[in-house]
């Protein structure tokens, strides 16, 4: 392969998260990050049970040969690892939440919490982290009905709400098998990963530009063949689908967070005029620009979103 330029992917900062307390030993933890690497959850222990579900972008978790990666509506199972390295967030974008489990601060049973609700928080944590490799679930309806609320819950109702979201996902989480996973379908290269996470990098340093796939074939010293092959098993997208997702989500980002027009961030993404970029961003996002920006409240970062109290994992290091 020849020699590529320097269009990797660094790490910046750009990440914020919630931890709630739900039952002893339990808790919910929101995240959303708009970086390539983030730590999870800052200083955790290792052997806790992390369930998590990716709403937004991609979540991508690596061991010493291959790579795995959660896209959007997707389900992970693992053992958190002491020391882990920072997890990756190859389209610099993601935003999901977690249920952390720890097996010697929780309960033996949730039938403590609600008495039909019978399942061993033991033997979930054996069925799942038995094989040192994460279970994936791709997206399916049934997650979709577990998790979409979770996102959108009134301060006032959050501690309720959250308990009983927590104990329907364990209880659905009991009747899968580990020969459910579909890790293997969608595990990666390490190749495939850094060639994937280079395309993003570099089509961010040239968002104004159309890119094409012979372009990016020079530029990264691979063939067009490999590029859409990396591209298509990383992202689970074509290569130019998964370009114009990455430009709108990013616009979206700008939409969001300044106060400029939609003219000049379409024009920052290569759009000459308004309305393509709004035909582009509703195909993506599903809603117009300024449909997009009224519709996504921000009800769970608000300064006066409190946490309850209770330890967190990060107090029993």
């Amino acid at each position: 392969m020849t020699e590529k330029k320097n269009y990797r992917a660094k790490a910046a900062t750009g990440e914020r998260d919630k931890l709630y307390p739900v039952f002893p030993g339990i808790w919910l933890a929101f995240q959303e990050v708009e970086t390539y690497s983030f730590s999870s959850w800052g200083k955790v222990p290792s052997g806790l049970l992390e369930i998590t579900h990716c709403r937004e972008g991609r979540l991508e978790y690596q061991d010493s040969h291959r790579a795995f990666v959660l896209g959007e509506g997707d389900l992970s199972i693992r053992q958190t690892r002491k020391g882990e390295a920072a997890l990756l967030c190859p389209v610099k974008r993601y935003r999901g939440l977690s249920v952390l489990i720890h097996p010697e601060q929780a309960p033996p049973c949730t039938s403590c919490f609600l008495r039909d609700v019978n399942v061993s928080l033991a033997e979930l944590y054996e069925k799942f982290c038995g094989e040192g490799r994460p279970f994936i679930m791709r997206a399916t309806p049934q997650l979709e009905h577990i998790f979409a609320q979770l996102y959108q819950v009134p301060q006032s109702i959050q501690r309720g709400y959250f308990k009983v979201k927590v104990l329907e996902l364990l209880l659905f989480l009991s009747c899968l098998e580990p020969t459910m996973s579909q890790g293997e379908q969608r595990a990666c290269t390490p190749f495939q990963v850094r060639l994937a996470r280079d395309v993003i990098a570099y089509v961010d340093a040239h968002r104004d530009q159309r890119v094409t796939a012979a372009q990016l074939g020079r530029e990264l010293g691979v063939s067009t063949e490999q590029l859409r092959a990396s591209v298509q098993q990383v992202y689970g997208k074509p290569l130019y689908q998964c370009i114009r997702a990455y430009k709108m989500r990013m616009a979206a980002r700008l939409l969001g967070e300044t106060d400029r027009t939609v003219l000049d961030i379409a024009g920052e993404f290569g759009y000459g005029n308004s309305s393509k970029f709004a035909a582009a961003f509703r195909e993506v996002l599903g809603a117009s620009p300024g449909e997009y920006c009224q519709k996504n409240s921000p009800s769970l970062w608000s300064e006066d979103s409190a946490d309850w109290s209770g330890n967190t994992p990060a107090d029993l290091v």
